[in-house]
């Protein structure tokens, strides 16, 4: 593709490289160029003043598209379509594919086709106090919606309100988007340029799928003991709700709970609770410091996470608190938007409307937060998970609006964060508005899914395609966190596998005593560490435009690279669940058993920057569960047939020439679901009549290669070592013993 002009409107037509985007633009839409030559803003002008406005893009052409948009309050969700009656309230990201032909057919799918592709991006942005989104009529029209979240905070105009670019490759496209968005709004940055907190690379336990709100020290032991029994430790630990001084003045006791008043609890003080003072029958530890100091010294423990709400609460903090006092609370009711409500309402945001939230003045929160991660930090505690972060775009009124609230709340938690604990040891939950994520510029992790619910078989196949989707856009501004699952579930596989190339934190929250430690042992070393992959997982670019829960016929592919391979999981997430707010169409057939589709290398983007020199476009393709080592060329494939809730990851390592007619190709743990994660570096030397092939690798266990002739002997750590080679298919395996550390592994030709 060569035309690059900026997005402009001709004769009543937003034209982007040449395509009618959108017809009969009204006057009042105004586009102005951005940054680079491919982008541009949409801004829009109105006669009256108003805190909310509805405007018109026009009428949306016939393409494929892609959108992210907000089911509820809390989280979004993905949707594919082909018109613009099809994009909901609440969208916060539009993708639409475009080829040379002036509309889109159905079904093209040669490589010529491939090649004439390109990809227009529309991205609803902040523009000062306002935020937008976009929403289609049943008309195909698409209209962006500002609105502050406050009535006193009103505008006639906007000028950069939806953000608009172009690409050949959708992952660049998005990924250069946002570093324009960046540079243009100075609200938030990019992930690159953010420090990434270190439990990533380390295996955990979340406590609220184990205890829910009865968490307390004894069965956090329990659990950490039962891990420690089982050679399967972990090094994080996240405490979850549970632990703080709450009260809740709508819940008598005695009398059964009223349904919604557990949203309305309140915060009463910045310390424990009874529960973590003293501790146990034995009182050994008296306070949340002392129990903090004997778990980590006893299970080895890292890091220690403790949850609270970004209001303290989740119906905030004690107006009437002693404590609390000082940071000059109000009683506040929330004011849903009509986008909080378009689509599915929420049961927490219902209630508190009712109820009310003790909210802190904007002014004091960085003392309150100040003072609650001092506490932590001087009780042993290494980090916070931040919830229920959205709720603030209720409660703009009076503040200046939902956006100038978020923000300011922003500020002062990522401050307080800096100032109090290392590493920038946050993970950010329920905060999937343009509000939180356009105003992130420290935060590098986020929930990027609503929860893993174990009780709920239809949800699970939703959980994965979800981050999935999700991380096209949350994983250039945060590390998508793709929440706890269970070891021991009847999904549990299936949960493991996404997480093992999510390039995200991998924890669990199994109850003390049940766990499947075959499964943990797939994803984590005997040293508490993972193999995290180095990106976010995403959809392949040809799963973009399919729908991978509802359509009956197409399989989920995620990719994902390592340090010198690429990783593809195969999901099949047809037949297991429905999206929410989609109907369901009567003239679909019912989900087939098993479906079919195909892995090709080239489904691993940028595999190329990892392959280097000496790469001529083959690759050694390893299927995990089947244990077949395949070659292929990059634009070769393999065909995989998968039932609902089955999955498959194949390892993509380029096979490079080295020295005379030797073709090499480095695997990793064939036992490990992210087997290439195990390799660190390759290196050849040339001696004499010897090639020798020198390897880093990390762990233990089988250690696979693939390679075109069977080496004279292998060195492990400089020690002679045995080994097997597979001639059929060019397998080599040597077992790694030991310590879990990095080892040197060689092949001598």
């Amino acid at each position: 593709m060569t035309i690059t002009a900026s997005p402009c409107i001709k004769d009543s037509c937003l034209m982007v490289r040449g395509k009618v985007v959108f017809t009969e633009v009204p006057q009042n839409v105004v586009v102005s160029p951005a940054i680079s030559n491919s982008s541009a803003f949409i801004g829009a002008a109105s006669t009256t003043q108003s805190s909310r406005h509805v405007f018109s893009l026009g009428f949306l052409e016939k393409y494929k598209f892609l959108c992210l948009f907000r089911f509820k309050i809390w989280w979004m969700i993905p949707r594919v379509g082909k018109s613009g009656s099809e994009i909901p309230m609440e969208t916060q990201m539009l993708l639409l594919e475009a080829r040379e032909e002036f509309a889109l057919h159905d079904e093209v799918s040669s490589d010529a086709a491939a090649d004439n592709t390109f990809y227009i991006l529309l991205l609803p942005v902040l523009e000062g106090q306002f935020r937008t989104s976009l929403q289609g009529t049943p008309e195909n029209e698409l209209q962006f919606c500002i609105e502050s979240g406050d009535a006193s905070v009103q505008t006639l105009q906007v000028d950069e309100a939806v953000f608009v670019n172009s690409g050949d490759n959708p992952f660049v496209l998005v990924k250069d988007s946002i570093k324009i968005l960046e540079k243009r709004k100075g609200t938030f940055s990019h992930l690159e340029n953010k420090k990434i907190p270190a439990h990533l690379d380390w295996f955990g336990w979340c406590t609220w799928d184990a205890f829910y709100t009865e968490v307390n020290p004894q069965g956090i032991k329990e659990g950490l003991q039962s891990f420690l029994e089982g050679g399967c430790s972990p090094k994080f630990l996240i405490i979850d709700d549970g632990w703080q001084q709450t009260t809740n003045e709508f819940q008598k006791e005695g009398e059964p709970p009223i349904e919604g008043t557990q949203f309305a609890a309140r915060l009463v003080d910045i310390k424990e609770n009874s529960k973590f003072k003293c501790s146990g029958s034995d009182n050994i530890c008296t306070d949340l410091h002392e129990f903090i100091d004997d778990i980590k010294e006893k299970y080895g423990l890292k890091y220690v996470y403790m949850w609270h709400a970004l209001a303290g609460y989740w119906g905030g903090v004690l107006t009437s608190s002693e404590v609390m006092k000082k940071y000059h609370p109000k009683l506040a009711y929330p004011i849903q938007s009509p986008g909080n409500v378009g689509n599915l309402r929420d049961i927490v945001i219902d209630s508190l409307e009712k109820y009310g939230v003790g909210i802190i003045d904007p002014e004091k929160i960085s003392d309150f937060y100040n003072d609650l991660h001092c506490y932590l930090a001087r009780s042993g505690v290494d980090g916070v998970k931040v919830d229920v972060q959205n709720l603030l775009e209720t409660l703009g009124s009076g503040h200046g609006g939902r956006v100038s609230l978020t923000r300011q709340y922003q500020q002062a938690l990522e401050q307080s964060i800096a100032r109090n604990f290392k590493d920038n040891n946050l993970i950010c939950s329920m905060s999937h508005n343009s509000d939180s994520i356009y105003s992130s510029k420290q935060s590098a992790v986020a929930r990027a899914s609503e929860d893993f619910t174990p009780r709920e078989p239809t949800f699970q196949t939703l959980h994965i395609a979800s981050v999935a989707f999700n991380s096209l856009l949350l994983g250039e501004i945060v590390v998508p966190d793709w929440d706890m699952f269970h070891s021991k579930h009847e999904t549990a596989e299936f949960h493991a596998a996404a997480r093992a190339l999510g390039g995200c934190a991998v924890y669990v929250s199994d109850k003390p005593g049940v766990h499947d430690f075959k499964i943990l042992k797939k994803l984590v070393l005997s040293d508490g560490s993972i193999l995290r992959a180095r990106y976010a997982g995403r959809p392949t670019r040809d799963c973009l435009f399919k729908d991978p829960v509802m359509d009956g016929k197409s399989l989920l592919k995620i990719w994902n690279l390592n340090k010198l391979s690429g990783v593809i999981g195969v999901f099949n997430c047809q037949g297991a669940g429905s999206w929410p707010v989609k109907e369901i169409a009567e003239h679909i057939s019912p989900t087939p058993s098993t479906i079919s589709g195909h892995v090709r290398p080239i489904d691993v983007e940028f595999l190329e920057e990892v392959a280097g020199e000496n790469w001529h476009g083959q690759c050694a393709v390893y299927a995990f569960n089947s244990g077949i080592l395949s070659k292929l060329s990059k634009k070769g494939n393999l065909e995989v047939s998968l039932a609902t809730l089955q999955c498959e990851i194949y390892t993509v390592s380029p096979i490079k020439e080295f020295g005379q007619n030797l073709l090499f190709a480095p695997i990793g743990l064939l036992d490990m679901y992210n087997s290439g994660g195990a390799v660190d570096t390759v290196n050849c030397i040339i001696e004499l009549s010897e090639c020798i092939i020198k390897i880093k690798g990390k762990g233990c266990g089988r250690f696979g290669a693939y390679s075109n002739t069977k080496p004279k002997r292998c060195m492990l750590d400089m020690k002679e070592e045995e080994f097997t080679y597979n001639a059929e298919d060019g397998l080599l395996t040597v077992e790694l013993h030991g310590e879990c550390k990095l080892r040197e592994i060689e092949f001598v030709y």
